[in-house]
């Protein structure tokens, strides 16, 4: 893996970041209007310029994503509970944007997930999967569709070790494999819910960097090896730095 740029940093604590951004639809893009909670919407840089806060840049390129928009304008439709768009998605459309590739570029799929522990059977799960792939039947990915609440049922099997069974959406998102594609967004009432557990400065820097909470390391190096070919000036922090 030549290509990887590998830097050792120091561990670092993250802040959660839980904000909420209007969400209005003009024709097939979101346009999104932040509302702040806890923060000024602007900064100044050391020039004197007037730059995004990491929540705005992120809103901002989320609604020049068709694929992501096309996601949260069917999201009324989509129906789920506790439900979410997660992953690497958003941290690959990020990628995209900060490398100028094409807003696609290397997007596999799109991960949906919920939580309905009142129906752990795999059927329902398929059944939510089937009719969401045909509602959004018009995009070019996979759209991966998971109930959150059942994945300690097959997580040994697939994975090899057994683990607790999460109590929540947000808890999964804690346990993803990345600290920048640990985030999740849903559009809720007149605002878009923003969950970033390990905030969005690894997002945003672009930084890979593993989660250690729940995966293995042969799993981090697997998805490094096709991020490292796909996005080659991403900077990805080896298991062991």
């Amino acid at each position: 893996m030549q290509n990887l740029h590998r830097k050792i940093v120091a561990a670092n604590t993250h802040g959660v970041e839980n904000i909420a951004l209007r969400h209005c639809c003009a024709g097939c893009h979101a346009n999104f209007i932040a509302t702040i909670l806890y923060r000024e919407s602007r900064r100044v840089s050391e020039k004197g310029e007037l730059t995004l806060n990491p929540h705005m840049k992120l809103q901002a390129i989320i609604s020049d994503s068709p694929l992501l928009s096309t996601v949260l304008d069917h999201w009324d439709r989509i129906g789920m509970p506790d439900a979410r768009l997660v992953a690497g998605a958003i941290a690959q459309t990020v990628w995209n944007h900060a490398f100028g590739f094409a807003h696609d570029h290397g997007i596999n799929d799109i991960d949906i997930v919920y939580f309905d522990g009142n129906d752990l059977s795999e059927s329902a799960e398929a059944d939510h999967s089937a009719r969401i792939r045909g509602l959004l039947s018009n995009l070019p990915v996979w759209i991966d569709v998971k109930n959150q609440a059942r994945v300690h049922i097959w997580y040994k099997e697939k994975f090899g070790h057994s683990i607790t069974p999460y109590t929540s959406t947000d808890e999964a998102i804690t346990t993803f494999p990345t600290t920048a594609a640990a985030v999740g967004i849903r559009p809720v009432d007149n605002g878009l819910d923003l969950f970033a557990p390990y905030g969005l400065k690894d997002l945003l820097a672009p930084v890979v960097r593993a989660n250690k909470k729940q995966i293995t390391r042969e799993i981090y190096e697997k998805k490094i090896a096709r991020w490292g070919t796909l996005w080659p000036d991403l900077e990805i922090i080896a298991w062991d730095p």
